[in-house]
């Protein structure tokens, strides 16, 4: 399963223009892949994702730091291209659920996705290859390669038994703090970093009031979902 996920990972990464191992640019990928995302602070999920027809969706909880709305972004990409059982469904990632295969999968193929084991070794020196020899300075400097939280990071350097259960724990605390020391910026881990809204939302709103298959009331709600207040925009012009 692992293999057959990595590998779907690293397809997936070529088929839109991304080598194995470089990082992914997630605000042009969506929008390349034109999935209309909305990043929003919600309560007790990371994530979940809808397909209507041709069109897809994801929401992303905006409460939680950079690292882990990638990881969820990636989690929830799984679940639109590759879920044979596709459901629109709330989900918590990274966790890897051994009771859960689906979930299990969609961090599986995540980890590969935003963090793949090529570019990983790649950036580790040849005195840390080995059992817990990594540094924290090569820690940083790949999860902000890579843009991916350090519970991420290190879930993968164990997978790829560069690291023990006592090294993950011990560099699971502090995050902030080591970052700061190593003059690394800290907002890749602090909590309610709520990005724009991506893809055709706007767009595919006008298009289905245009042909008359929503009201002008359902029109506006949508678009108060993302902020817009129509009727705000329209007094505007008038001045």
């Amino acid at each position: 399963m692992e293999h057959r996920l990595k590998s779907n990972a690293e397809e997936f990464r070529n088929r839109f223009g991304y080598n194995s191992s470089e990082p992914i640019d997630f605000t042009s990928f969506l929008q390349q892949l034109n999935i209309i995302t909305v990043f929003r602070n919600c309560e007790n999920f990371s994530g979940l994702s809808i397909k209507e027809g041709d069109n897809l969706f994801m929401l992303i909880n905006a409460k939680y730091p950079i690292g882990r709305q990638n990881f969820t972004i990636c989690h929830e990409l799984y679940h639109l291209y590759f879920d044979p059982n596709f459901k629109t469904h709330k989900c918590n990632v990274g966790h890897f659920p051994k009771k859960d295969k689906n979930e299990r999968m969609a961090d599986i193929f995540a980890s590969h996705l935003l963090i793949p084991e090529g570019g990983i070794s790649r950036m580790i020196p040849a005195e840390e290859h080995g059992k817990d020899r990594i540094t924290l300075g090569t820690l940083l400097k790949i999860e902000h390669t890579y843009k991916c939280s350090r519970a991420a990071l290190l879930m993968q350097l164990f997978k790829m038994k560069y690291i023990s259960d006592d090294f993950k724990e011990k560099y699971s605390h502090n995050i902030k703090s080591g970052a700061i020391k190593h003059g690394y910026p800290i907002d890749l881990y602090e909590e309610g970093q709520e990005r724009a809204l991506l893809g055709t939302y706007g767009s595919l709103a006008h298009k289905l009031y245009d042909e008359g298959k929503i009201s002008e009331g359902h029109f506006n709600e949508l678009m108060m979902a993302i902020g817009v207040d129509i009727n705000e925009i329209q007094d505007n012009n008038n001045d």
